[in-house]
């Protein structure tokens, strides 16, 4: 038993109720929340928002919100966070406090994130950002961490999503640098977290390699077990990109189940999509349409739609006896899902994927067209993975077209001689 428990067990009832018992559980269920991932944590932080709101007080209230809205995530509801997020930016904007008007903007951008609505999601997570200058001299500080550095490190994925893949490189260092130099572990592991997806998404595997190590040592000191697993998954999806397939699902597999204990769920999307890819690579087909399935079903269900476009391009990819139409069907619905995100990212992978397609059943000309619109969009990170690939493929489809143009010229000039 910890000393939030005790604790509570030794208050009398005149005490039950009160602020006391309020940050009390509060404490218990936060602690909860971070050392052992979702686990018997809503319950306190029910009680506390109960006693909160019996209270009245605004300040209170946003002060167990915030750790509500991140267990929400956490345990994968994303749709129950975003609702709470609304709510405490609601009574965060009436605050005087800059960190906890710059905490209102963190939760409400981080749930936006994840529900796939980048645009408000990038203004919020901006403006959390700018307005947060010293959170742990402020009331926010309650909810454990440090808004700005969370705030960072999810502005950074969101950047690379929208498609501006360097300014998410420099924001992911930045709020690592910024937050390491705070020394908040906390803070510290969550921008890690956020930064290494950023490095995997572009192709960084060096630089992920090396945060990944940094994660694994700094969530480890401090006993933060959910950290240290995500990190083994990102490990594994390393692994899997050097050509370790079994070793890298292996490893996938077992952070995936350690996180599913834990009920701690913000990455599992992110970590089975590693997971289905290695599964595909090893021939076992069967297996990983299955589990793409049910991370779609899941997606669908809970929310978190920022990676429903590659969910739907990598079942695409999935389905190679399937007819055609089935699969060119696939692909242009995860091309109209990421545009309407605005996740061009995404949408990248897709008209690659789509082009190539096309390309193979001999549309050269309008499978460079499309590739051609998308790729013009980007003007910055051309030497990234995903653009190095797409860049690669244009050159060979725009010489091809080319060369079928000539050869019409030349057939059509010969007739009129």
């Amino acid at each position: 038993m910890g000393e939030p428990e005790r604790a509570l067990l030794a208050i009398d009832g005149d005490l039950r109720g009160g602020l006391e018992e309020m940050h009390l559980q509060a404490g218990l269920g936060i602690s909860r929340m971070y050392l052992h991932g979702g686990r018997d944590t809503q319950p306190a932080l029910a009680r506390s928002l109960e006693i909160a709101e019996h209270r009245g007080d605004p300040v209170d209230q946003l002060k167990v919100l915030g750790p509500l809205n991140m267990f929400y995530l956490r345990t994968g509801d994303f749709n129950s966070a975003l609702q709470c997020a609304r709510q405490c930016s609601s009574i965060a904007e009436k605050s005087q406090d800059p960190g906890i008007v710059a905490l209102g903007h963190f939760f409400l951008g981080n749930s936006l994130h994840f529900t796939g609505n980048l645009a408000p999601a990038r203004l919020e997570l901006e403006a959390a950002v700018r307005g947060d200058p010293l959170p742990h001299r402020t009331p926010a500080s309650y909810v454990g961490f440090q808004g700005r550095g969370l705030a960072g490190g999810i502005l950074a994925r969101n950047l690379w999503l929208q498609g501006f893949p360097d300014q998410a490189d420099d924001r992911a260092r930045q709020t690592i640098k910024e937050t390491a130099e705070a020394d908040h572990s906390l803070t510290l592991c969550i921008a890690l977290l956020g930064g290494i997806a950023v490095f995997l998404w572009r192709g960084d595997l060096q630089i992920a390699q090396e945060h990944i190590d940094w994660l694994i040592s700094r969530a480890g000191l401090h006993s933060l077990s959910p950290y240290v697993s995500v990190a083994r998954g990102f490990e594994g999806e390393l692994a899997i990109r050097r050509g370790d397939l079994s070793g890298g699902v292996s490893s996938l597999r077992r952070c995936i189940e350690k996180l599913h204990a834990s009920t701690y769920e913000v990455f599992t999307t992110m970590l089975e999509l590693s997971l289905i890819k290695g599964l595909a690579a090893l021939g076992q087909l069967d297996e990983s349409m299955t589990r793409l399935e049910k991370a779609k079903q899941s997606v669908e269900a809970n929310g978190d739609l920022c990676y429903m476009p590659e969910l739907l391009r990598m079942a695409a990819n999935l389905s190679p006896s399937m007819p055609a139409s089935y699969v060119q069907g696939l692909l242009l619905e995860a091309l109209d899902t990421s545009r309407k995100m605005g996740a061009h990212g995404w949408e990248l992978r897709v008209a690659t994927d789509l082009a190539a397609f096309m390309n193979a059943r001999g549309a050269r000309s309008d499978a460079n067209g499309l590739l051609k619109s998308v790729f013009d969009h980007f003007h910055e990170g051309l030497d990234t993975e995903d653009l190095s690939v797409a860049k690669h493929l244009l050159a060979d489809l725009s010489g091809r077209t080319e060369r079928l143009h000539r050869t019409r010229r030349e057939t059509i000039d010969a007739l009129k001689e």
